[in-house]
């Protein structure tokens, strides 16, 4: 009998639900795997902190969803002053397990004063039944002249406090500055330390809260199979109001995300990863070597041959 003469009541709302079931189990698992792994990560930052150039060489062999933003004068800070990198889901234990901070520390440099950088990634929902990463520009002390960013994080820490004091949605001559200066910055060119700039969607702890708890009531009214009614969003609170005009660094999210569940818990391996293919690389030179004294030799064979023959 074909499947499509079979009249079966779909219901997405409950399908719906049940992804959500296998998405609270994903985040309890995150809950128990941080807090079982604690320990051990503390252990192992210990014994790197004793392996020069852990870190850069890690960063050398990162993922495309990083690697792809690291411009060539951002990789000669991360080689010369990169010392540690931490992740640590701060929510935890009592909040969610997907909000990150993210801790550069690096040594003295030319480029700027700070020795640790650190940015945080909270996790929020909104009204509109979005759920991501919100964070809030992170300012560089830059050493004169040397702003990888050219002004744009200065810019985007500044903007952020526009709509802090209440200026979201209006124009403020920060805001017409950080434009100017996007429109005359290609994303290729962007350094990876506008990554620090990264802010998403506007949205407070409480607006999230309240968000949250509604999507959560919904839920379990459908789940006693109680009818639920879809509220309408009016249109001014389904615009996020040009935020996303104003990012330095659209993909800081993703970047994030990268770092905290692939390069920084993976970091052993792309560490030995970076360090077999230097491995090779040297095998390569020394062969390379071999063949031109070897090429030297039979040269200085045949010449002297040739002179007695003349």
């Amino acid at each position: 009998m074909s499947a499509e003469n079979i009249d079966i009541p779909v219901y997405y709302e409950q399908l719906d639900d049940i992804e959500d079931d296998f998405e609270q189990v994903d985040l309890e698992i995150l809950r128990q795997q941080d807090k079982m792994t604690r320990d051990l990560y503390a252990k192992r930052e210990k014994i790197i902190s004793q392996i020069p150039n852990f870190w850069p060489l890690v960063f050398e062999h990162a993922p495309p969803e990083i690697d792809e933003y690291i411009q060539p004068t951002d990789a000669a800070v991360i080689v010369a002053g990169l010392k540690n990198v931490s992740v640590e889901r701060f929510e935890l234990p009592s909040g969610s397990p997907r909000s990150v901070s993210i801790k550069f520390e690096f040594s003295e440099n030319e480029y700027f004063e700070d020795k640790t950088i650190e940015k945080k990634f909270w996790w929020r929902y909104a009204k509109d039944g979005w759920s991501g990463y919100v964070s809030e520009p992170v300012e560089i002390n830059w050493k004169a002249d040397k702003d990888l960013t050219n002004g744009l994080l200065t810019l985007a820490k500044k903007v952020f406090e526009d709509d802090k004091a209440g200026k979201v949605g209006q124009e403020t001559e920060n805001k017409k500055k950080l434009l100017e200066k996007l429109e005359n910055k290609s994303l290729d060119d962007i350094s990876f330390f506008n990554f620090f700039g990264f802010r998403g969607r506007f949205i407070s702890e409480e607006e999230s809260r309240e968000a949250e708890k509604v999507e959560n009531d919904k839920r379990t009214a459908r789940k006693e199979g109680k009818e639920v009614e879809e509220e309408k969003m009016d249109e001014d609170e389904e615009e996020d109001d040009g935020e996303y005009e104003y990012e330095i660094f659209p993909n800081g999210d993703d970047v994030a995300l990268a770092i905290a569940e692939d390069l920084w818990p993976g970091a052993i391996r792309y560490f030995q990863e970076g360090e077999e293919l230097a491995a090779l690389s040297d095998m390569d030179f020394e062969d390379d070597d071999e063949d031109e004294d070897e090429e030297m030799g039979e040269g200085a064979e045949e010449n002297p041959s040739k002179k007695r023959k003349a």
